[in-house]
């Protein structure tokens, strides 16, 4: 095996790199210039939100968002802070915490919507087509299935 990437294969590499936080840039742009609060906190209240129970445990969440996982604690700690979300105790486990959305917390991921999704709209759905978006899924599919 070559010890060296080729042009191409760093070009894919970081490109798809910097997309992604290209992308997340942008939208947080837009959604600060509304006046909301950062994509990562819509990211996590989303998460909650989507719950018929609007709970998950601190661990779940992690796993779930698009945000760093390493940063998942202190943001639902400054949520908390914000009366978005509160902590419940894990009954079946004594060592779990959940992390539970408040009615506060689903108004303000409602509101941020639109602003998400027109900034999801903008600055990337709209440089393709069905054809490319439907392609750029199978590609994404492949990627995240590698090695499983």
């Amino acid at each position: 095996m070559p010890e060296k990437l080729t042009n191409i294969e760093t070009q894919a590499w970081v490109g798809l790199v910097k997309s992604q936080q290209t992308l997340l840039d942008k939208v947080e742009a837009e959604l600060k210039r509304h006046g909301f609060p950062p994509f990562s906190w819509y990211d996590v209240l989303l998460e909650l939100d989507l719950k018929s129970e609007g709970r998950l445990r601190f661990n779940e969440i992690g796993k779930r968002v698009l945000i760093s996982k390493y940063n998942v604690t202190r943001l639902l700690y400054r949520l908390e802070e914000h009366g978005l979300v509160r902590r419940e105790a894990c009954v079946e486990d004594g060592r779990g915490t959940y992390a539970v959305i408040t009615k506060k917390g689903r108004d303000l991921r409602r509101r941020m919507w639109p602003v998400y999704r027109e900034g999801v709209r903008k600055h990337f759905l709209s440089h393709f087509n069905t054809k490319e978006l439907s392609q750029l899924v199978e590609f994404m599919r492949r990627i995240r299935n590698i090695n499983q």
